[in-house]
């Protein structure tokens, strides 16, 4: 497989001077708040409880830095940050292939300031081999999506465009979805690591469901760049998530905490465990940074 290529799309991660439109800059006392979306923000209804949202909207009131760092694409992100009322700051999307920066003085409201691509073509290949009937889908570096036997998701965002395998393994990603629907999650998870992915970074879901990034590239590389660039320290930093696609967010924040409801795999890794999802876990987590 080719190495990652890394596409900033307005040059290298900066942040803009303090009182340019209201830019974040880290004071003492203030976190950058790190949160995984769907199973940590969001339930599996796809609401954001009313506890959750009013914790979110203080601290950022308060100057606290809200991240959102999901797998979810970024049209799927934004209605998301929205709700949380950021206006300023950053987001990570696609499992860190997509950093971008809020900013409601922008046309869109926000601006891609990094891609990170690959070519998925070996991927494909190996996986289609061991999964003949799995559906697959590309997040491309254009941000749109394409597809095979119309594989379409709510993390996309967006319509997929229903393609041919060819095409997929000719397209430069950004990354890579691979659904199955006929075999269970544990079955599904033993076949990739049969494969022996190479070159890439991969993580499987819940469900039978693999993302796939570029090599190296996870929610935790991409949100690094952004806590050396705001100075951040690592002691003020706080992630929260449910899946094993947060485990490198979770190891590397200074405060890792788990939902309740998280694999197993994904407990042992955080500092802490909170509720789950419908005990509202998030919100408690937020509510103690309040107190502070």
């Amino acid at each position: 497989m080719t190495d990652s290529t890394t596409r900033a799309d307005t040059g290298r991660i900066s942040v803009p001077a303090a009182g340019d439109g209201g830019a974040w800059t880290h004071r003492p006392g203030k976190r950058m708040i790190c949160l995984d979306v769907d199973g940590t923000l969001i339930d599996y209804t796809g609401e954001m409880s009313g506890p959750v949202r009013q914790a979110a909207r203080d601290l950022v009131a308060q100057g606290h830095l809200l991240v959102v760092a999901t797998g979810r694409s970024l049209p799927a992100t934004l209605p998301v940050i929205e709700q949380l009322g950021i206006t300023h700051g950053y987001a990570v999307c696609s499992n860190g292939g997509v950093t971008v920066r809020i900013d409601l003085g922008l046309e869109d409201n926000y601006e891609v300031i990094e891609r990170r691509v690959f070519d998925p073509a070996p991927a494909l290949e190996a996986l289609a081999e061991r999964l003949p009937t799995a559906r697959y889908a590309i997040e491309t570096s254009a941000g749109t999506f394409l597809s095979t036997e119309r594989f379409q998701d709510m993390s996309f965002g967006l319509v997929a465009q229903g393609t041919s395998f060819a095409e997929l393994k000719r397209a430069e990603a950004v990354r890579l979805v691979v659904n199955s629907d006929s075999s269970t999650a544990e079955e599904f998870g033993e076949a990739v690591k049969g494969i022996g992915l190479q070159g890439v970074t991969y993580s499987v879901g819940w469900s039978a469901w693999l993302d796939v990034a570029a090599a190296g590239v996870t929610k935790a590389s991409a949100l690094e760049p952004l806590r050396e660039t705001m100075q951040v320290p690592l002691e003020d930093t706080l992630a929260v998530g449910d899946g094993r696609n947060d485990i490198e967010m979770l190891s590397w924040a200074g405060l890792g905490v788990a939902m309740g409801q998280a694999p197993q795999e994904v407990l042992d890794t955080a500092d802490q465990i909170t509720g789950t999802i419908e005990d509202d876990g998030l919100a408690a987590v937020l509510e103690s940074v309040l107190r502070e």
